[in-house]
């Protein structure tokens, strides 16, 4: 069960921008960057799991106050709740402009009647009264071990069926494609030849390369999720909670590059920032297409009562550290999580810049720096002095992880800059 949920921590909407982020990289570019990305979170899992051995907390907000105090809390708090409302919000998102797709295939529509059936905005908050707020009341993380490993299984169908439709998509399509991007507050139509699109890249670049890292890091992020799982883990230590989060990482890495490269050399430079809005524009009456997006909406919607257990634990950490469990005060945190993340949803036009954004904060925060300082501060210096290899090389991951926020948000801001606003596809 514990493999399940850390897998399905790390498995969410970002497996749907993986392809559009090859498609701005390269393939080897691309493949680079997620193995030094798989590889980095792995030994940030080490870097946390050794700070918690050390001195017996297994919370994240609780290793920031042993470091650095109060202030530490807060931090580590902070950038757990801004990722994790991040990955909700991005997974609302799938749901927003998935569901209302699949209502109108099942009614064999080829567009939007208008009906308020087919909102979006009406359909994440029936969703997330009827199913999520359910789960995400539950008591303990462990109990959605089942749901997390039947969202896990959507996600391996949907990973066939890209594979499969990369062998019967031709390339270039027989009709061309139109695509409304939205630039500088208007919808603009354009087309896509794509005959100049067919041919797969090892290496490129353009202006919105500054979000394929972000995306891909942000693909990999778990580590919230890690300590809660970790104390509800049986027969719990070290090496055992080593071995799930490397298996968990190991499953995640062969399902994102799959999913990527196929669907990469479906669609080449034709590949949307969602993935399935690109098939859409193929067949929009696909049977396949309709039953991978039933999948989809499956799993992330089991996936958000997940992300949602750390950040009401890191609210609790804040608020009252000390205070004995209140089922009213579990109940308060989670409708009011919800409900942010639903404004948030609907008023914010744009997936990729939540990908963008969010991923180039939280995530080299989770990833490299926070475990790296929490390590420094907290394993003590007569048994690790400052200038022992094993704290050399934590100082050196925290200073690559500043590097690649500055370097993300420089990118990111340069585009919205450049732009005006940075560009959608499909949406």
């Amino acid at each position: 069960m514990s493999v399940f949920n850390l897998s399905n921590a790390i498995m969410g909407s970002g497996i749907l921008g993986l392809a559009y982020a090859m498609s701005n990289t390269g393939i080897i570019l691309f493949v680079i960057l997620l193995i030094s990305i798989a590889l980095l979170s792995s030994y940030s899992i080490h870097l946390l799991l050794k700070c918690s051995g050390v001195v017996g907390i297994r919370a994240y907000e609780q290793l920031g106050l042993r470091a650095f105090g109060t202030g530490g809390k807060i931090l580590a708090a902070t950038i757990i709740t801004m990722h994790n409302v991040g990955a909700m919000s991005s997974y609302l998102y799938i749901i927003k402009y998935e569901l209302p797709l699949v209502i109108q295939t099942f009614m064999g529509l080829t567009s939007n009647s208008g009906a308020w059936y087919m909102n979006g905005n009406y359909l994440i908050i029936i969703v997330s009264v009827l199913i999520i707020l359910p789960l995400a009341l539950m008591k303990h993380l462990g109990y959605l071990g089942y749901t997390s490993g039947f969202s896990l299984t959507c996600m391996v169908f949907f990973l066939c069926s890209v594979i499969y439709k990369y062998s019967v998509i031709p390339c270039p399509l027989n009709t061309t494609i139109t695509v409304d991007h939205y630039t500088n507050g208007h919808n603009v139509t354009e087309k896509w030849k794509d005959e100049d699109n067919c041919t797969a890249k090892l290496f490129t670049g353009n202006s919105q390369t500054a979000y394929s890292i972000p995306i891909v890091a942000f693909a990999f992020v778990c580590h919230p999720e890690v300590l809660p799982i970790y104390t509800e883990l049986r027969r719990a230590s070290k090496s055992r909670m080593q071995n799930v989060a490397n298996v968990s990482i190991f499953a995640m890495f062969i399902m994102y590059l799959l999913t990527a490269v196929f669907g990469y050399l479906t669609f080449y430079g034709n590949v949307e920032t969602e993935m399935l809005h690109t098939y859409n524009k193929v067949d929009p009456l696909d049977k396949l297409v309709l039953s991978v997006r039933l999948a989809v909406l499956v799993a992330v919607t089991l996936t958000v009562p997940v992300v949602l257990f750390p950040i009401r634990r890191a609210i609790q950490q804040l608020l009252c550290p000390m205070a004995d469990f209140k089922w009213w005060r579990h109940i308060v945190i989670a409708v009011v999580l919800l409900i942010a993340v639903n404004f948030l949803v609907i008023f914010v036009p744009n997936i990729k810049d939540i990908f963008g954004v969010i991923g180039a904060t939280s995530a080299p925060s989770l990833i490299f720096i926070l475990p790296s300082i929490f390590y420094i501060r907290i394993v003590p210096n007569d048994k690790e002095p400052l200038r022992s290899r094993p704290k050399i090389q934590a100082a050196v991951f925290a200073f690559l992880g500043f590097i690649f926020m500055i370097v993300s948000l420089s990118f990111i801001i340069v585009d919205w800059v450049t732009t005006g606003k940075s560009n959608v596809g499909g949406h």
